[in-house]
C-alpha cells in the first residue's frame, strides 16, 4: 500500500509523474488512530466526521476531513519560546499526516520547539476506499472519465480559514504552552506548502511570525510589504518545477524585500518530508533549525 497523496498537487503534472514512480493506491481502511490532546478548531465547520484513515506504505493518511483539529506536541528538554503550525500535503484531497505531521512535530519537539500537527478540511472524495484508489489511479495515468473529483489549482477556502483559525489558536494560548505569541510560524509540505503561501499572502493581522513551505508551488506571490521570513527547500528532481519558468515564488519574495532563504537540494524527489536517508534531504531540518535560531525566533535548544 504506497498511496503516496504528497505527489498529487496539480492535475496537469500527473502525466509527467514516470511509470515506475506512479503508487500503488491501497483500498484498505484502518480504524482512527488515538490522537493526544487533539484540539477542535472553532471555524464553524459543522459537517457530519466523514474521516477515512489509511496507510501510505506503513504510515497513517486521513481523507474526507470535515473538522479541523491541532494536535500538541511539546518540547522534550529545554524549551525555547518558538512554535510552529504544521501543516500536512495531499493535494487537497487527503492528508499524509504521520509522514509529513506527526513525524516533523516529533522532530522539532526534540528540538524543543513547540509543534502543532494542523488536520485541515480537505475536498470530499468517494466513501469506498477501493473506489477512491481506483478513481486516483486514473487519475494518475492521465485518465478523466469515471473519476468524480480532482485536485484544485490553489488552497481552497476551507483549509485557509482552518490554517488561520490554528494560528489564532496557537497565540491565543501561548501562555498556556510557555510560548511567545509572537514567535509563532506556519510551516506545510506539497498542498501544506500551497497553505503556507496562502496564510501568508491572505492572513493579513493573522500572517505567522515566520513562514515555511516545503516543495510548494513555485508559482507567482502576491507578497504583503510586511510578509514574514520565509524558508523554501525543495529538490531538483521535484516534478512541480517543471511546472513553472525559473523560481517565481523566490523572485517575488526577493523582489519585496523580504528576507527569504531556499536551498534546491540534488535530488530527494518530491515529498521527502522530514528527509530520506542517504539523500541531499536528509538532514534539511537542522538547516531550518538553524534558520530559526539566526532569525532571532529559537534560542536555549538542543
Amino acid at each position: 500500500m504506497r498511496l503516496i497523496l504528497a505527489t498529487l498537487l496539480a492535475a496537469t503534472a500527473y502525466a509527467s509523474i514516470p511509470v515506475n514512480a506512479q503508487p500503488v493506491v491501497s483500498r484498505d481502511t484502518i480504524p482512527a488512530p488515538v490522537q493526544p490532546g487533539a484540539i477542535d478548531l472553532d471555524t464553524g465547520a459543522k459537517a457530519a466526521d466523514r474521516e477515512i484513515w489509511h496507510l501510505d506504505g506503513t504510515r497513517v493518511s486521513v481523507r474526507n476531513v470535515t473538522r479541523p483539529t491541532l494536535v500538541p506536541f511539546s518540547p522534550v528538554g529545554p524549551a525555547s519560546k518558538a512554535a510552529v503550525v504544521i501543516a500536512p500535503g495531499g493535494g487537497f484531497l487527503g492528508l499524509a499526516i504521520e509522514k509529513e505531521g506527526w513525524d516533523v512535530a516529533r522532530w522539532f519537539a526534540n528540538h524543543g520547539i513547540t509543534a502543532f500537527v494542523l488536520k485541515y478540511r480537505v475536498l470530499p472524495t468517494p466513501p469506498s476506499q477501493p473506489d477512491f484508489a481506483s478513481q486516483l489511479e486514473r487519475m494518475i495515468r492521465g485518465e478523466k472519465q469515471g473519476v468524480t473529483f480532482g485536485v484544485p489549482d490553489d488552497t481552497p477556502p476551507e483549509a485557509l480559514a482552518d490554517g488561520v483559525a490554528a494560528l489564532r489558536y496557537v497565540r491565543s494560548h501561548a501562555a498556556d504552552y510557555g510560548i511567545d505569541p509572537g514567535k509563532v510560524g506556519f510551516m506545510g509540505f506539497s498542498a501544506g506548502g500551497f497553505l503556507t503561501r496562502s496564510v501568508v499572502a491572505r492572513g493579513g493581522a493573522d500572517m505567522p511570525a515566520f513562514a515555511a513551505p516545503i516543495y510548494p508551488s513555485m508559482k507567482p506571490l502576491s507578497v504583503p510589504q510586511d510578509a514574514p521570513p520565509m524558508f523554501v527547500a525543495m529538490a531538483q528532481d521535484d516534478f512541480l518545477l517543471g511546472m513553472v519558468k525559473g523560481f517565481p515564488l523566490i523572485d517575488d519574495y526577493r523582489a519585496a524585500g523580504r528576507p527569504i532563504e531556499f536551498h534546491l537540494f540534488t535530488s530527494g524527489g518530491h515529498g521527502f518530508g522530514a528527509g530520506v536517508r542517504g539523500t541531499p534531504t536528509e538532514d534539511w531540518l537542522y538547516l531550518m533549525l538553524r534558520w530559526l535560531t539566526v532569525q532571532g525566533f529559537v534560542e536555549g535548544t538542543k
